[in-house]
């Protein structure tokens, strides 16, 4: 057995990152209506179990939180609206800063223990990013902003880059 092969086997043994108890299913990305706010042009995903579609007053609630409260999120980028579980929601704000950077403020909403979505805390030096199913919507979105900085990226690159949404499997 090599150094590299014990060292595995440990990781797996002790913590892989996965649970044993953790079982895996697909979810499904959507594209939605486009949000502006008063600095920024924000495509919408929302990623959801198949059978299980966002509710109209959930994504009524975090666009209207969007709208209303000021960001630090100026530019061009997207929101993933990712519904975990029965009621919990992620509400992730990414956008394009620093020429070729994605930079992200993370919401969320925790059923009806809260009333209104708000600021996800980040505690720690070790911090979690996008889950598997949301990484679906940022590799689009990578791409689509690669294809935007190669071109003019004048009014009709940014109309284009706009209109480049993902729609697909997570």
């Amino acid at each position: 057995m090599t150094e590299q092969t014990a060292q595995i086997e440990d990781i797996l043994r002790e913590d892989s990152g996965v649970d044993r108890s953790y079982r895996h299913s697909a979810k499904q990305v959507s594209p939605g209506e486009t949000l502006e706010t008063t600095a920024s042009v924000l495509k919408w995903y929302e990623v959801r179990p198949e059978e299980q579609p966002v509710p109209d007053e959930i994504r009524g609630l975090a666009r209207a939180y969007l709208s209303t409260h000021a960001l630090d999120a100026h530019g061009f980028g997207f929101v993933v609206l990712h519904r975990c579980g029965h009621d919990f929601y992620f509400l992730i704000v990414s956008t394009w800063r620093g020429n070729n950077e994605l930079w992200e403020t993370v919401f969320y909403k925790d059923g009806e223990r809260a009333a209104d979505f708000s600021l996800f805390p980040r505690e720690g030096e070790h911090k979690p990013t996008f889950c598997v199913w949301e990484m679906a919507a940022v590799q689009h979105e990578q791409q689509a902003w690669i294809q935007f900085l190669m071109s003019q990226r004048d009014a009709r690159a940014a109309e284009t880059w706009l209109g480049d949404c993902y729609e697909g499997p997570a």
